[in-house]
């Protein structure tokens, strides 16, 4: 089994940053992609970053440029450095990830509970 879990939500002012980090713990090996996801109240889940098996990166258009995704093959962590927050990137953050479970590549997929992040104007 794998467990999930992010950290690093808080509260920050606008124009501040936070490190939301998602750690797989259990019969993790490694983590093949993972997916940062976001809700803010009301509105849709929408995905915000993601890294590839080959590192590459993906990101929302409005967060290009002050969102960076990194991972950490060796802790099995992967990071959302969010620099320059704005009001409008308040909600809930959620990591999904494919994390590799064997030796003969065998994965699994699933998600965190997620972590609040509340940027204030």
């Amino acid at each position: 089994q794998v467990q999930l879990a992010e950290a690093g939500g808080g509260l920050v002012h606008s124009g501040g940053s936070l490190r939301l980090a998602c750690v797989a713990t259990g019969s993790a090996l490694g983590i093949n992609t993972m997916d940062w996801y976001r809700q803010a109240p009301g509105k849709q889940r929408e995905l915000v970053a993601a890294i590839a098996r080959d590192d590459e990166t993906t990101y929302l258009a409005s967060v290009r440029g002050r969102f960076t995704n990194p991972r950490d093959k060796t802790q099995n962590t992967g990071y959302l450095q969010m620099n320059n927050l704005r009001p409008e990137g308040t909600a809930d953050y959620y990591c999904h990830a494919k994390v590799r479970i064997d030796d003969l590549g065998s994965t699994w997929f699933g998600g965190g509970p997620g972590t609040q992040v509340t940027v204030l104007s």
